[in-house]
């Protein structure tokens, strides 16, 4: 059981795992449940999380019951710790949606939650983030994570989002960074998936986001604050519920 587990997180693309593979992940999660670790979005606890990752899987990452990440552990404490998103009546659009957060915002009562996604099986509206059908000043929250380095024009994108937020509202769109890297670097002319994994570390990456990355958002005009969450946490805490420790919050408001 546990090899057929390893080898579906490894080798299935992670909208199929989040979509077919909970079910075998969740009956293999019983016979993991402990106290060593704890799930902030499920609350389920366990001897240890799996691996998860394509070319070198990080240990201790997916929450086998809700298939929540690390930093879907660290944005679920984050919205419960600095935010009003389980209080305050919302339009909420969430682009690409993960797996773990889809039931659980659709049961707020607060809110009105839309998923979307050009691709996703698990979003409910086909959008093209580069060109969004809501109007303008349509949403109170926008949550994009692990979006914008797949998309063609970055800038169009990111525009949009802008466009469609309400003066006043928030997002929250996390990216894979190097933080080695000074600026962001991307190339449109690399169009072979070894060279992009090289030089992006993913195949179906356009770009690798740097430390620019706030800076990089707040020319669709957000206002970016770079929030260092992750370290006003108590360090064993957050090693209990396997947080990313290098994370940064992005939350970028529309003034």
């Amino acid at each position: 059981m546990k090899k057929i587990i390893s080898l579906l997180i490894r080798f299935v693309p992670r909208k199929y795992l989040q979509l077919f593979s909970h079910i075998p992940l969740k009956i293999y999660a019983g016979f993991m449940r402990g106290d060593a670790v704890e799930c902030t979005v499920c609350n389920g606890k366990f001897k240890k999380f799996l691996p998860y990752g394509r070319l070198e899987p990080r240990e201790n990452a997916l929450c086998p019951s809700c298939l929540s990440l690390e930093r879907h552990r660290l944005m679920y404490l984050y919205l419960r710790k600095k935010t009003s998103f389980f209080e305050k009546k919302a339009k909420v659009l969430h682009v690409a949606p993960e797996y773990c957060f889809i039931d659980r915002f659709e049961q707020l009562p607060n809110l009105e939650y839309i998923t979307a996604d050009i691709e996703s099986p698990l979003a409910k509206v086909k959008m093209d983030i580069e060109k969004i059908q809501f109007p303008d000043n349509s949403f109170d929250v926008i949550f994009c994570n692990h979006v914008l380095e797949h998309v063609e024009h970055f800038d169009v994108a990111t525009k949009e989002l802008y466009r469609v937020l309400k003066p006043g509202g928030y997002a929250i769109m996390q990216s894979p960074q190097d933080m080695n890297l000074p600026h962001t670097i991307s190339d449109p002319t690399i169009s072979d998936p070894k060279e992009r994994e090289r030089v992006f570390k993913q195949s179906d990456h356009l770009r690798l986001f740097g430390q620019d990355y706030g800076q990089e958002l707040a020319k669709a005009g957000f206002k970016v604050k770079e929030d260092d969450f992750v370290h006003e946490i108590d360090l064993e805490l957050a090693k209990r519920y396997a947080l990313p420790m290098e994370e940064i919050v992005y939350f970028c408001e529309k003034e």
